[in-house]
């Protein structure tokens, strides 16, 4: 199968590059804003035309949370018009499309994990630009196609908060992570093998919508206090509120995702996120 990557610079796009050579049936098609201009429809579609392209993964997504609430327009372009190009050339010559979505899409303010079917009401602008991209899919309801909803994305590759912790941990004596938003992180090299060993098993009608992150929950003060006594730093890490740290965006307080359904429909073992972190750190340990 010819695979067409989108966003392939960023966390997801590079562990998914990474995790290639595994599946030797698939073979990838990595690209990014410089190579292939998603929003430009006719460029797109000439190039899965060219390529004999049989699947898209669209990692492509404007992810700046505080930025997008003055950007709105940009963010919207890349997470929702981009996304609908794919969705007609997806149908037009009959691919498989994975798209990639967020817990942002909710309002946080449920006590169980979210389940597909739940009321979407995102709560800042980056989430009503990724729902309006997943609106346009289900219009569109491309055939062997599915949005993959995740959370708390981290990675070896790029910025995130893991990085930044482990950073952090180095320079100083102590730090204060909000401990009042719920949810898990998740390594993007399980999301990306997932991915990988689903794409030739989907087969719908129409359009169907998953959720994957690492099993377990935590909240990011949490979160930040396994990365240290991972990594074995001596950085103090201090609960604080949400109201404490003030951020442009409005965050959701609560955002766990039920992967039941992926699980079960993929026979998916989805690693804890604890040991899903010792991973990642065992490997950054090198650089940091």
């Amino acid at each position: 199968m010819n695979i067409l990557i989108t966003g392939s610079k960023g966390q997801l796009g590079l562990e998914l590059e990474n995790l290639g050579h595994q599946f030797p049936n698939l073979k990838l098609f990595c690209t990014d804003k410089f190579s292939l201009d998603i929003l430009n429809f006719e460029e797109a579609e000439q190039y899965v035309f060219k390529n004999k392209i049989d699947a898209i993964v669209n990692c492509a997504a404007y992810t700046d949370v505080n930025k997008a609430e003055n950007e709105f327009e940009m963010a919207d372009e890349v997470n929702h018009i981009a996304v609908r190009n794919l969705g007609l050339i997806a149908k037009k010559h009959q691919i498989k499309l994975i798209h990639i979505s967020t817990d942002y899409v909710f309002d946080g303010n449920s006590e169980i994990p979210y389940k597909e079917t739940d009321a979407t009401n995102p709560q800042n602008a980056y989430g009503i630009s990724k729902l309006n991209g997943e609106k346009a899919l289900l219009e569109i309801d491309p055939k062997n196609s599915i949005i993959i909803r995740t959370s708390w994305l981290y990675s070896a590759f790029g910025n995130n908060f893991v990085k930044t912790m482990l950073k952090l941990g180095k320079e100083k004596e102590s730090i204060s992570v909000v401990a009042d938003q719920i949810g898990s992180p998740t390594h993007a090299r399980d999301l990306a093998m997932a991915i990988l060993q689903i794409i030739p098993k989907i087969s719908s009608d129409g359009l169907q919508v998953y959720h994957y992150a690492n099993k377990g929950q935590c909240s990011w003060f949490q979160f930040a206090s396994a990365i240290m006594k991972i990594a074995q730093r001596n950085c103090e890490v201090l609960p604080i509120p949400s109201s404490a740290f003030k951020t442009k965006a409005k965050r959701p307080k609560y955002s766990l995702l039920n992967t039941d359904k992926i699980a079960q429909a993929f026979n998916l073992k989805i690693p804890d996120w604890e040991e899903a972190l010792r991973e990642c750190v065992s490997k950054l340990e090198v650089k940091y």
